[in-house]
């Protein structure tokens, strides 16, 4: 694919994410996409045949993007021996979790909206947790770097522990006071040292 096609993926995309944040899946078509990117009739169709492959690219976007800005500073993680080994991760989750909330509210909400659609597309399904295991595995191996004696059972537990924190505070009881990057890292830090515990 040329840079051009590359670049107005990426734009369909950013724009997918954006309708299915706002519309539900339901508000997800081709020419709805087209019209908000401002892009020209069938634009989206050429690059995306079917809403399937609409969905998945959407959701490989958001994937794309996790990666790319976590990348970087989970590269930059000191040694389990270094005392402010979990402190740095528990930075590294405050921001991850405050960035999911203020900034990238759009991509977060979509893959709420994602997540429920893939218990009734087997096939979505396949794809969504295809790419989450890419998450699972750097949260494992940041574990592990930790010192976890159980790095795959306590990356599900911080999984599921960030993934409330987002769903409550975006979509549950807790979106009408959300946490601040500070309280969120002081519960990382203490949820981390509670999970590793010896």
């Amino acid at each position: 694919m040329t840079e051009t096609g590359t670049r107005r993926v990426d734009l369909i995309a950013q724009t997918a994410m954006g309708l299915i944040a706002a519309r539900g899946l339901r508000g997800l078509t081709h020419r709805a996409v087209d019209e908000a990117a401002g892009l020209p009739p069938g634009s989206t169709s050429y690059h995306a045949r079917t809403r399937a492959r609409l969905v998945e690219i959407a959701l490989q976007h958001l994937a794309d993007t996790e990666i790319r800005e976590t990348g970087p500073a989970i590269q930059n993680l000191p040694a389990a021996s270094r005392p402010e080994a979990i402190d740095m991760v528990a930075e590294l989750s405050a921001d991850f979790l405050h960035t999911a909330m203020v900034r990238d509210t759009e991509h977060t909400l979509a893959r709420f909206e994602l997540a429920l659609e893939a218990n009734r597309r087997p096939e979505l399904r396949r794809t969504y947790n295809r790419i989450g295991s890419g998450l699972r595995e750097t949260v494992t191996a940041v574990l592990r770097g930790l010192g976890s004696p159980a790095p795959e059972r306590h990356a599900r537990t911080m999984i599921a522990w960030m993934d409330g924190v987002l769903f409550d505070s975006l979509a549950g009881s807790g979106s009408a006071d959300p946490p601040s990057r500070d309280e969120l890292r002081v519960n990382a830090a203490a949820f981390l040292r509670a999970l590793l515990r010896p």
